[in-house]
């Protein structure tokens, strides 16, 4: 099975997926993590672009090729992105469950952006700023909303873990 956590930077997309990457024993493949790596390999002229999604999804192609339960982590902010994902979970025949993570609370939003400590060495989160100008497009298909103003982190967990578990049993 493949889970793709989508949404904004600061909804809580890390904090939800890392738990349910824990609880199922899965393998945790952040966006962030492999595009900062590309970043100091020094390998590239220009940006990042979309070099972090085809590692990423090269990633969970060959952990579900091996059985194993991938979650991703990653703004997944356009169609080309979402369809990518739809890809590597039909190229490996399994089951594929896109959950976007959203913040209703646009001051709690930006109190969590602002007020965030980056984990990752290196990397420069995006600005309140920046992510009120970022192009992130409707959905066109079904998936999981979860609203972090709304669900505590442990809430949201089991909201995606039941959907997982419906899923398993459908």
């Amino acid at each position: 099975m493949l889970i793709v956590f989508a949404g904004l930077p600061g909804t809580g997309k890390t904090t939800i997926s890392r738990a349910v990457a824990q609880a199922l024993a899965a393998t945790h493949l952040r966006v962030d993590v492999i595009e900062q790596a590309i970043r100091d390999a020094g390998v590239l002229a220009g940006p990042v672009g979309a070099s972090g999604y085809a590692v990423a999804q090269a990633l969970a192609g060959a952990n579900l090729g091996e059985g194993r339960v991938v979650v991703a982590d990653c703004v997944n902010p356009v169609a080309a992105s979402r369809e990518g994902w739809r890809a590597v979970a039909a190229r490996a025949a399994v089951r594929l469950i896109d959950v976007e993570v959203v913040c209703s609370d646009p001051q709690e939003h930006r109190r969590r952006v602002e007020g965030r400590v980056c984990d990752i060495p290196g990397l420069v989160p995006p600005s309140w700023e920046a992510i009120q100008r970022l192009d992130y497009a409707p959905w066109d298909r079904p998936r999981l909303v979860i609203d972090s103003a709304a669900l505590s982190p442990s809430e949201a967990v089991s909201a995606v873990l039941g959907i997982e578990t419906w899923n398993r049993q459908g």
